[in-house]
């Protein structure tokens, strides 16, 4: 090797499945480091039940028309309702809403349960206390593999009180600047 190359690591074997493909390898632990926003989708059953859950993958598509996109797996509890749904609502978190983080990336039947949401424009559920919420119509899904690229096109919204980012980082979620 010349002085001007640098080394390349190997992949790192993952801690919790060491048999797994290095590509995968490769791909979590690339994306674990990738910090993202942290926001939640929420949505009805066909039977008016609430689901939801948290997302990493928000994206603004274009400002005219105001189009956002998430991603989610379609093995994901809630895909079933995302793919009947025509609406959707997109809830941005921020640092005081960790604790709501926690309970949308839980147990799937168990996040509804208490006073952090209410039915909002078309009875879907809004959360409470969120930096910001965006009602949307779904216009588009995209199935890409196992996952799906969902497409909405935001209708109304409102504005919670500002307050720090909160992030996906590492597997857990993080204020910019706290302690880890």
């Amino acid at each position: 090797m010349s002085d001007t190359e640098v080394p390349q690591p190997a992949t790192v074997p993952l801690a919790e499945d060491p048999n797994a493909p290095l590509d995968l390898a490769a791909f979590k632990h690339s994306f674990r480091r990738h910090a993202a926003g942290v926001a939640v989708i929420t949505a009805l059953r066909p039977d008016g039940a609430p689901v939801g859950f948290t997302a990493t993958s928000l994206a603004s598509l274009s400002s005219v028309p105001p189009l956002a996109t998430f991603n989610m797996a379609r093995s994901a509890s809630t895909w079933p309702a995302i793919a009947e749904s025509d609406r959707v609502v997109i809830h941005i978190l921020g640092a005081h809403n960790r604790a709501v983080a926690e309970v949308m990336s839980g147990p799937a039947n168990q996040r509804f349960v208490g006073d952090h949401w209410q039915p909002g424009p078309h009875g879907l559920p809004v959360l409470k206390g969120v930096t910001s919420w965006m009602v949307g119509r779904i216009i588009e899904r995209t199935l890409v593999h196992n996952s799906a690229v969902v497409v909405v096109k935001i209708e109304e919204g409102g504005m919670g009180e500002n307050d720090e980012a909160l992030l996906y980082y590492e597997r857990t979620y993080r204020v910019p600047g706290a302690p880890a």
